[in-house]
């Protein structure tokens, strides 16, 4: 890791290799962004990783409840220019957006929608078409509904067990949500369940080469979840394809882009 400082004096920002995820230590407790006490936290982590060689899994419910924290206190600020780490989230919007356009849809679905940011941006463009956003944390649901788009659908739900009919949508989206969730593959067949026949799964996320994804896995995301973090775990592109090929889904793009992004389309 490189540090450097950032344009404002009162922040500095760990920046991992290749400009990868950044993690924002802040004085303010106000930011959503890690504190100065946090960074204590994470240095006392790593000195207990590094001595005892491990983290402590924790179970699905354990990983969910994090998640459910972490979002509980960064919806009210989710979608302002003070989100923090998850301002970066914005920039898989245009790559989404872009993807949908390529064939006509009618039912769509935003798993791990957050407050709805992805689907404001369809709604403005085209408020004909049916939205549903789904996330774990009531809060973020809250915030999504009071911004009173017409027609949109806001359910409260896991994303490992989606809570709609079979062939349900046309399409589904997935953005910077994939690494919260302790059972991936639960996610992949609940996907087949719900779209539809020809209907398409567009899913943005993280990955990396080799060594680079175990440092993630191994170090910064279980660091991450011992100062409230929900994040599991990130996976390789063959990782995704065997998901996408036991769920029964045809990849039909699957690549790994800058700031390890990983961009997913597959159909049904």
């Amino acid at each position: 890791m490189s540090l450097r400082e950032s344009g404002s004096c009162d922040r500095k920002v760990i920046e991992k290799p290749e400009k990868g995820r950044y993690i924002t230590l802040l004085e303010n407790a106000n930011y959503l962004q890690f504190t100065l006490q946090d960074s204590i936290a994470i240095g006392s982590a790593a000195f207990s990783y590094f001595s005892t060689g491990a983290l402590q899994l924790k179970t699905d419910k354990q990983y969910k409840d994090l998640t459910i924290k972490e979002f509980t206190k960064a919806a009210d600020l989710y979608e302002t220019s003070h989100a923090g780490i998850y301002e970066m989230c914005r920039e898989d919007y245009p790559y989404i957006s872009s993807e949908l356009a390529k064939e006509d849809y009618t039912d769509l679905l935003d798993c791990g929608c957050g407050t709805g940011p992805m689907i404001s941006l369809l709604y403005e463009a085209d408020p004909s078409r049916h939205y549903t956003g789904l996330d774990i944390t009531p809060r973020m649901i809250e915030v999504a509904k009071a911004k009173g788009l017409k027609g949109v659908d806001w359910v409260v739900g896991d994303c490992e067990n989606l809570p709609f009919e079979e062939n349900s949508f046309d399409a589904v989206i997935c953005s910077n949500s994939f690494h919260h969730y302790p059972n991936p593959q639960k996610f992949f067949d609940s996907v087949v369940r719900v779209l539809r026949p020809g209907g398409r799964l567009i899913l943005q996320d993280y990955t990396a080469p080799g060594p680079i994804l175990w440092l993630m896995n191994h170090t910064e995301m279980p660091l991450a979840n011992l100062v409230g973090h929900g994040d599991v775990g990130a996976y390789s592109l063959d990782q995704v394809k065997t998901f996408c090929h036991k769920s029964g889904l045809r990849v039909e793009k699957l690549e790994r882009g800058k700031k390890f992004r990983l961009h997913l389309v597959a159909r049904k």
